[in-house]
């Protein structure tokens, strides 16, 4: 069975493929069906934006679609950069990541050891043409750090640590964080749902 990723993130589509592919799901990225779109992503949540993405290629394509919204909320900072997290700084193009973290690594400055707190949030929407959806919404939790660490990942990836691993998400293997990254929890939680209905 297919199903179209709202995303040309290869990262996102990675995780994405590896857990549905398990379940057969072929997942088509939207350069591989040829649709060029920009989806104003003006939602307030993170649950928000992904069905608006999802629901924007289903009705394009009339295909079953899905779409993820991601991001970091740090709570010493009233959930910023949340929505926002990959426009923080304003940055484009290959420039964006650099830029985002140079400003949480400046709000972050004069914040304790001990109020460094952070998640990451997944919220993933599948919609399927005949108007349902499961929406499904996956966390990990861990601290800021003061510099960058790690060279894997993306993103915050190299600012955020896993105390029970004292390593960067920047740090583990894409094997390791696709194991307990708040999307894989996330795509896991919609693993089991699906299953449920094939049932």
């Amino acid at each position: 069975m297919e199903v179209i990723a709202a995303t040309n993130n290869l990262h996102k589509l990675e995780e994405i493929r590896e857990i549905l592919g398990r379940l057969g799901y072929k997942v088509l990225s939207l350069d591989d069906i040829g649709i060029k779109t920009d989806i104003d992503e003006n939602g307030s949540t993170f649950k928000e934006n992904a069905l608006i993405k999802a629901k924007e290629i289903c009705k394009l394509t009339g295909r079953m679609s899905i779409a993820d919204d991601s991001g970091l909320e740090v709570f010493a900072l009233n959930g910023e950069p949340g929505v926002y997290s990959a426009r923080y700084a304003g940055a484009e193009g290959d420039e964006k990541d650099e830029a985002n973290n140079k400003k949480l690594i400046e709000k972050m400055k004069d914040i304790p050891e001990d109020k460094r707190q952070a998640r990451f949030v997944s919220s993933i929407a599948l919609i399927f043409p005949n108007g349902k959806q499961i929406v499904t919404e996956g966390y990990i939790n861990g601290i800021i750090g003061y510099e960058e660490k790690g060279d894997s990942g993306f993103g915050y990836d190299p600012l955020f640590i896993i105390p029970e691993l004292d390593k960067t998400m920047a740090q583990l293997s894409s094997l390791e964080k696709n194991k307990i990254s708040h999307r894989a929890n996330a795509l896991e939680k919609l693993k089991r749902i699906l299953i449920e209905l094939k049932a």
